[in-house]
């Protein structure tokens, strides 16, 4: 029964010894810093990782982490130098260095978020403040970056905290703005269009008119130019009727009166109203053409 009551002490003591033991180890991980607190008061920071001691049942581990953490910042209006309103959606990077200060200041990782994204929109409406629209959204946005982190990291090192990159995501116009703007800019894109479609229409009158007066220059020269032609041919047919006529006369009067017979005696109408004495059928009459005698008067 000794022996019994012995072994168990004896064995308890041991699983004791093992709580405890177990009790006095930590780990601290790569990703992980360790604050150490002794009945409240911090004793010591553990930044390399490894296995560590400290006073069990005293001593409280608080780990802290090591790695670059992410602030979130929601979109705020800010108000340009040049007066005009922009959408600012930023967000941050930062990483515990002094774990001590941090636990001291803050303490844990959402109230530290709280408080860099308060310093965030103020860093943010001092430095934009002072720079216009274009400068914020086109030409120095990296400057203004910089500046924004700048003044972030001077204001987190209280909080032991290092501010690691500062980042602007998106600089609009507020939505009502931007609807003003994209009317504005189709309005002047508009005018713009009918300012070209006047002188379009313009130029094209003018080039028009110019054709216009160039096709009635080239028909009136070539109405002329034929007229004139048109004479010399009329000229030298005569002259040539003229020279037939003097060499056969009579030939001439048959070959005139054949072509007479021709415009005269079309397919499609053949009626006329003559005389049956007429000189117009003389041909009918004697292939010769010699006229008929005429017949005496009645008395």
């Amino acid at each position: 029964m000794i022996k019994s009551f012995v072994g168990g002490i004896v064995a308890a003591l041991l699983v004791v010894a093992l709580i405890v033991a177990y009790s006095t180890l930590f780990t601290v991980y790569q990703t992980r810093q360790a604050l150490v607190v002794r009945l409240g008061d911090p004793v010591r920071v553990v930044t390399q990782p490894g296995l560590n001691y400290k006073l069990p049942l005293i001593d409280t581990v608080i780990p802290i982490d090591n790695r670059i953490l992410d602030l979130e910042n929601p979109a705020q209006e800010v108000i340009a130098s040049d007066q005009k309103r922009l959408v600012v959606d930023a967000f941050a990077r930062y990483r515990i260095v002094e774990p001590l200060r941090f636990y001291q200041t803050v303490g844990t990782v959402e109230r530290a978020n709280q408080q860099l994204s308060i310093l965030l929109n103020s860093a943010l409406r001092r430095v934009l403040g002072e720079a216009t629209l274009t400068q914020v959204v086109r030409d120095q946005r990296e400057q203004l970056m910089a500046r924004v982190r700048e003044q972030l990291d001077n204001e987190a090192q209280a909080y032991g905290i290092d501010v690691v990159d500062v980042r602007i995501r998106r600089a609009d116009l507020p939505e009502q703005n931007s609807q003003a703007v994209y009317q504005r800019m189709q309005t002047e894109r508009q005018q713009e269009a009918a300012q070209f479609r006047a002188q379009g229409s313009q130029r094209s009158q003018e080039i028009r008119a110019r054709a216009d007066r160039d096709v009635t220059v080239l028909l009136a020269d070539a109405q002329s130019k034929g007229e004139q032609t048109r004479g010399e041919g009329d000229g030298e047919r005569n002259r040539i009727y003229a020279e037939a006529f003097g060499r056969d006369p009579e030939f001439f009067a048959f070959y005139r009166s054949m072509q007479a017979y021709e415009a005269g005696l079309k397919s499609s109408d053949t009626r006329m109203l003559l005389k049956p004495d007429s000189e117009f059928f003389r041909f009918f009459v004697d292939p010769s053409g010699k006229p008929r005698p005429s017949a005496p008067a009645p008395r």
